[in-house]
């Protein structure tokens, strides 16, 4: 468990004119435990899932039920990290009502402190609701990767200026509708900067530049666990898909050549119960052991 003070949403909104906020993608349990014990603000129980865990091809695959498993696993490693889950496609699209309920579920089974929807203007009667639930919400604008059939795949988003100033508006809706911090992900540099100067919220930023108010990355791609191609906006700090390869092969190598388990990893019996197994004979009864409720 993290020594950490815990990160509350309140924290969060103080954050606004620094330190940074720092926020990865984490799905489980040993990842929690490993983000909160190395000081990360918030942990992001992302749709992303369907990506790094499971192996869609998109993030439209994975269910709320999915979701609340993951966050679930993630509060169990109790982070000092504040808890946000993404709700996944169709869970707030039918009706408010339906958006209201699955934001409840997933704080109430999952464990969340907090929840992210993506999309602007068009989704502001739905936060409006989700926060009048007394369940706090993180907006998300730029590239919507729920979105991702709409956009016509994964594209930098704002490029031009009818849609840059629209993704202004969007923020100020966002905020006006009591989301207390904004994702914005593949924007230009220049765009990321002037929403969050517009904002009173902390923004955060993925392959959006360095001018807003925090970052958040996959944990899997900070840790150089996803293996392929990373997209532009990642650094990863350490290579450990090559690292764990390695050591598996080693393992594998020695279990073929009989060098593990080693004496180390081995249990024994006492010198006379190994001689009688070695000369296959039975135990006798004095060195069976007793099944008398005095044993």
């Amino acid at each position: 468990m993290s020594t950490h003070a815990p990160i509350t949403v309140p924290v969060v909104r103080e954050r606004k004119s620094g330190p940074k906020l720092t926020m990865v993608t984490a799905y489980d349990h040993p990842s929690a435990s490993i983000a909160s014990e190395a000081g990360i603000d918030m942990i992001l129980v992302g749709d992303s899932v369907a990506n790094a865990v499971h192996g869609f091809e998109k993030t439209l695959s994975v269910t709320l039920d999915i979701m609340i498993i993951h966050s679930a696993a993630v509060e169990r490693a109790k982070p000092h990290s504040l808890i946000v889950v993404d709700m996944p496609w169709m869970s707030y699209h039918v009706s408010d009502e339906e958006a209201v309920r699955n934001a409840g579920r997933l704080i109430r089974e999952g464990g969340a402190s907090a929840v992210k929807l993506e999309g602007g203007a068009n989704r502001v009667e739905t936060v409006k609701r989700i926060v009048a639930a007394e369940i706090p919400v993180m907006g998300h604008l730029g590239l919507t990767p729920q979105s991702v059939n709409a956009m016509g795949g994964y594209k930098v988003q704002g490029k031009a200026i009818e849609d840059a100033q629209q993704m202004i508006a969007d923020a100020r809706a966002l905020e006006e509708a009591g989301v207390f911090s904004i994702v914005l992900e593949g924007v230009p540099d220049v765009l990321a900067a002037a929403i969050t100067e517009a904002v009173n919220v902390p923004t955060i930023g993925i392959g959006a530049g360095d001018a807003t108010d925090g970052q958040v990355l996959v944990f899997h791609d900070v840790l150089g666990l996803g293996g392929g191609r990373y997209p532009k906006f990642v650094r990863s700090y350490a290579d450990l898909r090559e690292q764990a390869i390695a050591a598996l092969g080693e393992y594998a190598e020695d279990v073929r050549s009989g060098a593990f388990p080693s004496e180390d990893e081995t249990y024994h019996v006492r010198d006379e119960v190994a001689r009688m197994l070695a000369d296959g004979g039975a135990l006798s009864d004095t060195t069976q052991p007793s099944s008398s409720p005095s044993s």
